[in-house]
């Protein structure tokens, strides 16, 4: 039997857990990969039951910062050891973001992000930081 290296990680350590990709600003193309990625992670995890709405949301938030910045995106995912699924969107912007308060917004084709994040996500939620913000939430597999 094949022994790995000393100091390397078990399969299931958190290490083994964690999916980080940067995004380029005028790529939205890559939001597809971004989804497909995270789900192949999400299945590979063991957890793939929270690949739809981990897809949906990711796909929100990474077109968000692409969009409303016009600066790339790192976007990172995290299953911790209780199965808890933390993904964050980080960009340059310094400000929190907008949410559609228009009474016709209702019609619109666009403006849903984060109406579905806070509809969907366990958690969530946003941290300004020196080099922009970064955009959060949370899954707990059921």
């Amino acid at each position: 039997m094949e022994q790995a290296p000393p100091g390397t990680p078990a399969p299931d350590c958190a290490l083994h857990r964690r999916l980080h990709l940067a995004v380029d600003a005028a790529d939205l193309v890559a939001v597809g990969a971004v989804r497909h990625r995270l789900r192949s992670a999400l299945r590979h995890w063991g957890v793939p039951e929270l690949a739809d709405t981990a897809e949906l949301l990711s796909s929100e938030l990474v077109t968000n910062a692409l969009l409303h910045t016009g600066q790339g995106a790192l976007f990172d995912a995290v299953l911790t050891a209780d199965l808890r699924l933390r993904i964050e969107v980080q960009d340059g912007a310094g400000r929190l973001p907008g949410r559609r308060r228009d009474p016709e917004a209702e019609y619109a084709t666009s403006g849903r992000g984060l109406v579905l994040v806070e509809a969907l996500a366990d958690a969530w939620g946003v941290q300004l930081r020196g080099d922009g913000k970064v955009t959060w939430f949370e899954l707990a597999s059921p």
